[in-house]
């Protein structure tokens, strides 16, 4: 019975879905561990699940030789060496869809308190002053919503925007097919120069690494609004604060930062802190209960495709097979180098076993192949042993 260790609050859904697949040995922690405990936590761990404050590196996989898999129960996998994972033969799930709704809503609703001053206002009634004015307050009907990275948060966010009366301009580093009225701008700076409100959904990483920044901005509308519910490394903070406290923006709402907290009772340091018309928001994008719900029913269900029959598909880091019904009394898992003759190498070692193949299915990536063979007869210790020590392989299980 495989064990699973679950970290960060992972929501009650995981473990109903672990439970009704007859997984009991469940050990769950409401928070993200220092690295001693951590370790220790993952003694003799098969199943793993995350959130973004767990960090899994080299050292950690190398020190925890029984897990897995790894599921992260959020979108992003930047907290997981991927590539050591990979070599040593763990693929990692995670849940790129689930919350799409709720960042989409929660962009939408931020684009329309900005366009009214909504942040402005809230504050000075607070404050004790009564400012009724329409001054630099706007309907967001008619107004170009430029959307930078057109997956599956930018391309909801569009359809949203276009229900309330907005027209959607997006740019995408690859070509997608737009929705509704949506058109594609040619380039960053064409969207940057005829949008209202820009929000981005890119990826983190070099590639998109301060592409808002003090020369991206100026292409901006004077007015404007900017986004970011994508990644912290997008926008550079400092540009930002500039075209803000000039006034040649309008508003801005982050949900991302470049350095953030590690928990609830550490202050954000940022420049922003303190400019009234700025939304400032603690990575809650896709914190509502309904996708944190979603969230951990898709990735458990993931982990249980993958211990139960071997499925990797939708895996980050591992080459990808679909689920494959049973051909035989038993299912072995086998990692190996991507090498030639890498596949003949292991039918030999099973026919040396005196093991029949009944079905068998290849996929490479990068440095591994993964290969699920079912075969007809029960695979012992013994021959487990003989195929982990052969030199080919990275790692080799029964189910």
């Amino acid at each position: 019975m495989a064990r699973i260790v679950l970290f960060e609050n992972i929501h009650p859904s995981a473990r109903a879905v672990f439970e009704a697949a007859g997984y009991t040995d469940i050990a769950t922690y409401g928070a993200a561990l220092p690295p001693s405990e951590l370790r220790a936590a993952l003694a003799g761990a098969e199943v793993v699940g995350i959130r973004s404050r767990t960090h899994l590196d080299a050292e950690l996989f190398a020190a925890n030789p029984d897990v897995r898999v790894v599921g992260c129960f959020c979108i992003g996998t930047n907290q997981v060496d991927v590539d050591s994972a990979m070599k040593r033969g763990v693929p990692v799930f995670n849940a790129p869809f689930s919350n799409t709704r709720s960042v989409a809503e929660l962009v939408l609703g931020e684009a329309i308190l900005l366009l009214r001053r909504i942040p402005e206002k809230n504050a000075r009634v607070h404050e004790g002053y009564w400012d009724k004015t329409a001054a630099g307050a706007f309907e967001a009907r008619g107004k170009t919503l430029g959307i930078v990275g057109y997956g599956n948060i930018g391309s909801q966010i569009s359809t949203l925007a276009e229900a309330i009366g907005m027209r959607v301009v997006y740019h995408d580093v690859e070509a997608k097919l737009p929705l509704g009225n949506a058109r594609a701008a040619a380039s960053l700076a064409e969207l940057l120069e005829q949008s209202d409100v820009v929000t981005l959904h890119v990826p983190g990483g070099k590639s998109t690494e301060n592409i808002i920044n003090a020369e991206t901005l100026t292409l901006m509308k004077r007015g404007a609004i900017l986004i970011n519910a994508s990644r912290g490394t997008v926008v550079d903070i400092d540009a930002l604060h500039g075209a803000l406290t000039s006034g040649h923006l309008a508003g801005a709402a982050l949900d991302v930062f470049p350095t953030e907290p590690k928990g609830a009772g550490e202050p954000l340091a940022s420049p922003l802190i303190g400019l009234p018309n700025v939304i400032l928001t603690p990575h809650i994008g896709g914190s509502t209960q309904e996708s944190q719900e979603n969230i951990g029913r898709e990735v458990a269900e993931k982990l249980v495709r993958y211990i139960q029959a071997g499925t990797t598909k939708t895996a980050v880091n591992f080459p990808e097979l679909p689920y494959l019904e049973p051909a035989g009394s038993t299912r072995i898992l086998h990692v190996h180098r991507n090498a030639p003759g890498a596949l003949g190498t292991l039918d030999n070692l099973l026919a040396e076993q005196g093991l029949n193949i009944l079905s068998q299915t290849l996929q490479t990536r990068g440095q591994i192949g993964y290969v699920i063979t079912d075969v007809d007869g029960q695979v012992s210790d013994t021959v487990l042993s003989a195929l982990r020590s052969h030199p080919i392989t990275v790692r080799c299980d029964r189910i």
